[in-house]
């Protein structure tokens, strides 16, 4: 994903001359390139998180448009003040750009995990918040998050992320249904696209066919693209990697609670505990069950229990 946004980065900075690019001393190698092109219009600000947001703030209200960019846990919590008094309250056209969000960093211990970071930028009124799960939907969302009125956040991840293809559109804050199917429905959000189309793929193998469905976009939700996926289910099953408080989780069971209070919900992701220890990200999601074996071992249980009657279907699945 990291070079889908440095090639994109590029593409804006040479289509608007208000494209101006902020850093908290990281990015070096990744970045070089917009540093030749655009020296006037990048900034190093050191390792000060909370002065990257003031100066961002500041440029965008004389007509700028700043990306800022850093580690995703420094990012959101070092800054969270900045981030809501100077460029939430007056509502800039700021673009965050978290790097490595979730447990993208698992070996660098609790200092760099940012399983809070989706809760955080939640919070602040009129943010967007939007964790890509592919190099296209960066190239593809980065623009449109540039282009907004108000405060936007994008989570990304490393390197080597697989490119997903699929003909559901991309388009900032609505959902997409990557594969129709039945009885379950298994949602993503961010890098997680990658597993639960691993796991759907072994699924399928198995004579299984759950709904797929990808979002993107946290805030604002797309409810209508979510009601139209569990259509003909009776379990959805979200995978994220994030805490368990503030991330998709908490968004779908808020509208399941309103709008479809019977059908079954499971969450798969990590806890709110601490990770303690150096664990890969790749050992962190089978230790906690949503790498893609754990997925498809959740559908297979899912699938297999008695049906139930769906709200609005008027019918046993």
């Amino acid at each position: 994903m990291r070079a889908a946004f440095r090639d994109t980065l590029l593409q804006l900075a040479a289509s608007d001359d208000r494209v101006i690019f902020l850093t908290g001393d990281l990015g070096f190698g990744v970045l070089d390139a917009f540093i030749e092109r655009f020296p006037d219009r990048y900034i190093n600000v050191g390792v000060a998180e909370a002065q990257l947001v003031t100066c961002a703030a500041g440029l965008a209200l004389e007509g700028w448009r700043p990306i800022v960019y850093s580690i995703a846990s420094f990012m959101t919590g070092r800054a969270f003040e900045q981030i809501r008094i100077a460029v939430g309250y007056h509502e800039l056209p700021v673009t965050i750009i978290g790097a490595g969000g979730g447990y993208t960093y698992a070996t660098s211990g609790v200092s760099h995990h940012a399983k809070e970071d989706f809760a955080l930028m939640a919070l602040v009124p009129g943010m967007a918040v939007v964790s890509p799960g592919d190099p296209i939907e960066v190239n593809r969302l980065l623009p449109e998050l540039v282009r907004r009125s108000g405060p936007s956040y994008m989570r990304i991840g490393r390197y080597g992320e697989p490119s997903i293809e699929s003909a559901a559109p991309i388009a900032l804050g609505r959902g997409r249904i990557l594969r129709e199917g039945e009885r379950v429905c298994l949602v993503s959000t961010g890098g997680t696209m990658a597993q639960v189309m691993d796991a759907a793929n072994l699924l399928q193998a198995n004579g299984y066919s759950p709904t797929v469905a990808h979002f993107h976009t946290l805030t604002p939700f797309d409810g209508k693209t979510f009601d139209q996926a569990v259509r003909r289910v009776d379990t959805v099953i979200v995978v994220e990697d994030h805490g368990i408080r503030g991330g998709l989780g908490s968004i779908l069971q808020n509208h399941l609670f309103n709008h479809r209070p019977r059908l079954r919900f499971l969450r798969l992701g990590p806890g709110d505990e601490h990770v303690i220890g150096n664990p890969t990200p790749r050992e962190l999601q089978q230790q906690m069950h949503y790498d893609a074996p754990s997925i498809a071992a959740a559908v297979a249980e899912c699938w297999n229990r008695a049906p139930i009657m769906a709200i609005g279907l008027g019918a046993s699945l």
